[in-house]
Parts: structure tokens; C-alpha cells; sequence
């Protein structure tokens, strides 16, 4: 298949792993390059929460694919070298290293960088939870642990919390929130995720904002809440979100709000494209622009990438999937359920936390939760599928 005479991919996680991968198995045979920020190669970042940071898996485990695999991509891949700034004109990517890329279609995949607190990195015992190295980090100060505070009440943050309390740690979590993941699950279904959490012994602070960190000696010795309370703390992991790492291409001249901003195909700019959660694309079918931060997203936007980069010209529209196991539960959405939308139980029940909810705003299926039943939310989304393609009245 034809394209452009060289594509460099900048970003070697999920999403650029994935575009270079699709761009050789439709059959482009030009020159390709792989950049990479950390030394390793590419890796899944899910199991980061959860399986490494437990310890059921070692860190070989989460790499997306072994060393003979990535040599038959027949790419040049440059790992632990980031990128710090681009030349549109030229497509050309300056790197840390004094590196100067260039190539004829570039993809941005840069991911995102955690949000920390003030003060952060001066006190010790203070984590994130971002990277393979990160979650290395974090897990022996988990297990030496006696008080844990998690700073965020998201995916991430609940994710953390169930596990750290599965590996024996006391933990309190702490976020704005008045049910975790009500923003994303509603109120009714964010209040049943906040009784699991404490029936397995979390404690729970929602609806309270942290102000910052107190410390002696350098190490943290608790959280500060806008209540005037403090939690005390050994170990704080902050996970109140990320924000998409473009500080790259300030000086780009290319669009940049809350992401990388595109078009319906992707494209940033002619010969840019992005794809993950560092991009922000036009969803014709939802008529909105949208980014999404999740590994389903980073696989398919990856993939319309790089057919775009081959010359289809196909819109990106997807129907929003993520999903998010803790503790004994797994939760799935298709769709972009709302805060405001109105929630109906249409498979099993919540009080056997065996379910599937049905999310609808002004009368129209916006997302679907399964709760324990995988196969039928899945059914189920057939029905978010039938709403994005009806006609606008």
C-alpha cells in the first residue's frame, strides 16, 4: 500500500505501538521509526494498578510484545529519548538528546503526565502512579506501609485503593466527589462502588478537596483537607487525574486545548496526526470533540490513524468503551454515560451486584454499566450503537 516515504511515531506505549503495527500489516513498507520517553520498551499500562503493583505479575509481563516480535516491525525504535519540540514545516522532532527527526507524516502519542500537589517533590513517601517504574516504586512503600492516603476518587485512585487494601494496608481515600466515579458512573452506581470499598476496608472521604501535604524532616506525614482536618499518612499516593503531555509543542504553532486538537480523521495539521490520550478529536457521531483516557481508545484511535496515514480518509467515531476491575467486581461501560442521565436496571439486579444499568439523557441511550455481567452489557451495547446512528431529529 502507498503513503508517505516515512512515519515517525512519538509516543512507544499502547498507542504507538499500535499505529506502527497497523501501518505494516496494511502493507506499508516505508521507513519507520518508533520514539519512546522511557527506557522500556512498550508496555500495558492497566495492569500497573493492579496485577504489578500486587505483585502477581513481574514486570516482563506487561510488555506488549517480545523483542523478536518488535525486530519483525522492522522499525528503528528509540527508547528513553523524549521529545521536546516539533517543527511542523519541516516535520521534524527535536529530542532531549539533541536528536533531530524527521519524517513525512508524524503521530503524536505522547500520553499523559499526572497532576501532583504542591510541595510533592520535596517530601519522600509521595507517589504517583503513571509508569512501569513508577508502580515498581510504589509497591514496596505499599507493603511497608501503616496509614495510606489516596488522593483522587477516579478510576485510577479507586483502583489503587483496592488494591493496596488487598495487599494488607490501611487506606483512606479522599477525593471531591460525593460518590467515587460519579462522574463517570452517576451518583446511584458511584454510591454502590463507595459501599464495596468499605465493605473491604477503605475508608472513605468523599466530597472533600485536599489543600496539600504535610511533612517533617522530608518525608510526608499526612494530607491536608479543606476542612482543616488532616489525615495522617506515611504513604500519599496522588491520583486526581492527568493532564496530555503537549508542553512538547508549545512552540509548534499546532492546536493544543485540553489535548491535541484534530480533526474527524485525527489530523492535527497536514502530514500530524494523533491518537491516544494526549489527542482530541471531532466524533462526528456524537458531534463533539473528545478525548478519551483509556486503553481501548489508544488500540482503535491508533488504528484510524494510521488507515488515515495510508490515505482512506475515514472519520473516527467509536462507540467509548472502558472498564475497571476491583476488588471481586468488574465494571464495563460502552457508550458516555452522564452524570445527569437516568439510570435504569434492564439485566439483574444491584442488590445481587449482578447488572447491567442503561444511562439516557433526553430520551436517548447515551451508555450502558455492566456490574458482574460482561456478556450482557455487551448485548447491551448494541443499543448505544443504535442511538449515535440515529438521525437528529
Amino acid at each position: 500500500m502507498s503513503g508517505p516515504a516515512s512515519v515517525l511515531v512519538v509516543g512507544a506505549s499502547a498507542a504507538g505501538l499500535a499505529t506502527a503495527e497497523t501501518l505494516r500489516r496494511k502493507g506499508y513498507l516505508g521507513g519507520l521509526t518508533l520514539l519512546g520517553a522511557e527506557p522500556h520498551p512498550p508496555y500495558d499500562r492497566p495492569p500497573l494498578s493492579k496485577q504489578v503493583l500486587s505483585g502477581t505479575w513481574d514486570a516482563g509481563r506487561t510488555r506488549l510484545r517480545q523483542p523478536a516480535t518488535l525486530s519483525e516491525m522492522n522499525a528503528e525504535i528509540i527508547l528513553g529519548d523524549p521529545a521536546v519540540g516539533l517543527d511542523v514545516a519541516t516535520r521534524t522532532v527535536r529530542t532531549t538528546s539533541g536528536r533531530a527527526l524527521s519524517a513525512e507524516a508524524i503521530v503524536v502519542a505522547t500520553g499523559l503526565r499526572p497532576r501532583t500537589l504542591p510541595g510533592q517533590g520535596e517530601l519522600t513517601g509521595v507517589h504517583v502512579l503513571r509508569t512501569l517504574d513508577d508502580s515498581l516504586t510504589l509497591r514496596p512503600a505499599l507493603l511497608a506501609a501503616s496509614q495510606v492516603v489516596i488522593v483522587g476518587d477516579g478510576v485510577l485512585g479507586t483502583e489503587i485503593a483496592a488494591t493496596a487494601r488487598k495487599m494488607g494496608a490501611e487506606v483512606t481515600l479522599v477525593g471531591p466527589q460525593q460518590a467515587l466515579l460519579e462522574g463517570q458512573f452517576g451518583s446511584s452506581v458511584g454510591k454502590l462502588l463507595g459501599e464495596l470499598h468499605a465493605e473491604h476496608g477503605v475508608r472513605l472521604r468523599p466530597g472533600i478537596a485536599v489543600t496539600g501535604l504535610t511533612g517533617h524532616h522530608g518525608r510526608v506525614t499526612g494530607v491536608r483537607l479543606d476542612t482543616g482536618d488532616e489525615l495522617p499518612a506515611d504513604v500519599v499516593v496522588v491520583a486526581f487525574g492527568a493532564t496530555p503531555a503537549t508542553e512538547w509543542l508549545a512552540d509548534s504553532g499546532l492546536r493544543v486545548d485540553d489535548g491535541l486538537v484534530c480533526d474527524s480523521r485525527c489530523r492535527a495539521a497536514e502530514g500530524i496526526y494523533g491518537a491516544g490520550d494526549v489527542a482530541r478529536w471531532q466524533h462526528d457521531a456524537l458531534g463533539t470533540s473528545l478525548r478519551l483516557e483509556n486503553r481501548t481508545n489508544a488500540t482503535q484511535q491508533a488504528n484510524a490513524v494510521a488507515v488515515n496515514i495510508l490515505g482512506e480518509d475515514q472519520p473516527y467515531a467509536p462507540v467509548p468503551h472502558f472498564w475497571t476491575d476491583q476488588f471481586d467486581t468488574k465494571i464495563q461501560v460502552h457508550g458516555l454515560p452522564t452524570r445527569d442521565a437516568k439510570v435504569t436496571i434492564v439485566d439483574g439486579s444491584a442488590a445481587d451486584r449482578r447488572f447491567v444499568a442503561r444511562y439516557q439523557h433526553n430520551g436517548k441511550v447515551v451508555g450502558v454499566l455492566g456490574w458482574n455481567m460482561p456478556k450482557q452489557c455487551r448485548l447491551r451495547r448494541q443499543e448505544v450503537v443504535d442511538a449515535l446512528s440515529a438521525p437528529v431529529p
